[in-house]
């Protein structure tokens, strides 16, 4: 067979599996096996990922054993702050939290007027989560800079605890990213109405930063003093291969919304299928979310945990939205500012050649790219992520150049929870 010809018989057998996906989850089958048809369209979108049947059993007595651990004691996504809502323009409650510097003898802060006159807002941190994931992801960081500057941690619409996108459900509106970064103005005014700021997004969060950008440019050059982004993208996402051939891919992005509208059509059903084939979204996720093999096991169930927590349906309304993005001119918004720009060389999801052409957006920029890292590096290498953002930090002017970052923790099997 020819190389030709064998591309081609790659890419039909491609779309033959993943259309499978879409009749088998669209409910094509009798009523008596519509929970198992689900489970195999589930299945199926994932084989047309690349994701082989051995590595069901592969590591499964390990996962169980992160699973009790983790469930058990809940050591990671623990740290709670200030709750606080904001509302975006459609109504949709957004949650955030804030946590404030405290004094050293752990009283509330007070800011004194001096002479009748109110004293300086201080620096406030914003960090913004990835696609299916929560503000929870920043949990190392989050440990490491308690106490040494105010932050703000925000679930997206329709991700932890924030409400259900108002827009998607009522009017059945796809999702934009122009959207979340109007959600982040919301959540500015609320939590953090004047001051200095110094933005942080991973991924999703990151083109959200860069939507506030492009639409509040404004805002950018008044109050925003340092910017941070982590495994991201400014645009060209519907040419990621996820690591997978490229006839394979084309294929499966042909008939990924499909399959995604359909399933989240039957939501309830498809979260029984999770269920059933969890090692199976186990081992999708370890492969897309980390790069190392001695990730400690709780770790990596707690990413697991924050995706699994992830309605199928959400999934679909914000899958589209990546394919539309294209945010490369609102990055020379921050041509001005200490900018941090870092991503793991493993990266499937967002690879660090997106990162890289960022940089190249802004020579200014400091660009980290982290080796054995994949798209969850600051939960992968979180010593790396913290040093480098405290770095960031002290150039925007949010902590002193002697301020005294805490432990981040370690995500190697033998480390505590940090």
């Amino acid at each position: 067979m020819s190389e030709t010809s064998g591309e081609a018989a790659a890419e039909a057998a491609a779309e033959a599996v993943a259309t499978a996906a879409v009749r088998a989850a669209a409910g094509g089958w009798r009523r008596t096996t519509g929970i198992a048809g689900v489970a195999i369209g589930v299945v199926a979108a994932g084989a047309a990922a690349g994701v082989t049947i051995e590595r069901l059993t592969v590591g499964r007595g390990m996962r169980r054993k992160a699973r009790l651990a983790l469930d058990s004691a809940g050591p990671y996504g623990a740290l709670r702050g200030t709750p606080g809502q904001a509302y975006a323009e459609d109504g949709t409650e957004l949650y955030y939290e804030v946590d404030d510097i405290e004094p050293a003898d752990g009283t509330a802060p007070r800011r004194r007027r001096l002479f009748g006159r109110k004293p300086p807002a201080p620096v406030t941190v914003v960090f913004c989560h990835g696609y299916c994931l929560s503000q929870d992801s920043w949990h190392f960081q989050r440990a490491a800079l308690r106490g040494v500057v105010r932050t703000v941690y925000w679930d997206q619409r329709s991700h932890g605890r924030s409400g259900r996108g108002v827009s998607q459900v009522r009017a059945g509106e796809p999702v934009t990213i122009e959207e979340l970064g109007r959600d982040l103005k919301a959540v500015l005014d609320a939590a953090a109405p004047e001051g200095p700021l110094v933005l942080v997004g991973h991924s999703m969060g990151g083109m959200t930063v860069m939507a506030l950008a492009d639409e509040f440019p404004e805002l950018i050059k008044e109050r925003v003093v340092g910017v941070a982004l982590v495994g991201t993208s400014s645009g060209r996402l519907g040419e990621v291969n996820f690591g997978l051939p490229v006839a394979g891919v084309n294929a499966v992005r042909r008939v990924l919304p499909g399959v995604l509208k359909a399933l989240g059509q039957r939501a309830e059903l498809v979260e029984k299928g999770r269920r059933a084939t969890a090692d199976l979204f186990a081992s999708v996720i370890k492969r897309y979310s980390f790069a190392t093999r001695d990730v400690d096991p709780a770790v990596s169930r707690f990413a697991e945990r924050m995706i699994e927590s992830t309605p199928i349906d959400v999934v679909a309304e914000f899958y589209p939205a990546f394919d539309d993005h294209d945010k490369a001119d609102a990055l020379d918004r921050f041509a001005d500012l200490p900018v941090l720009v870092l991503a793991g060389v493993r990266d499937l999801v967002t690879p660090s050649e997106h990162s890289e052409e960022i940089a190249d957006r802004l020579p200014d920029a400091e660009l980290v790219l982290v080796e054995d890292a994949g798209h969850l590096v600051m939960l992968e290498h979180p010593e790396v992520v913290t040093d480098r953002l405290a770095d960031l930090l002290v150039r925007a002017g949010a902590v002193p150049a002697g301020a005294t970052v805490g432990g981040y923790g370690s995500t190697s099997g033998t480390a505590g929870p940090g």
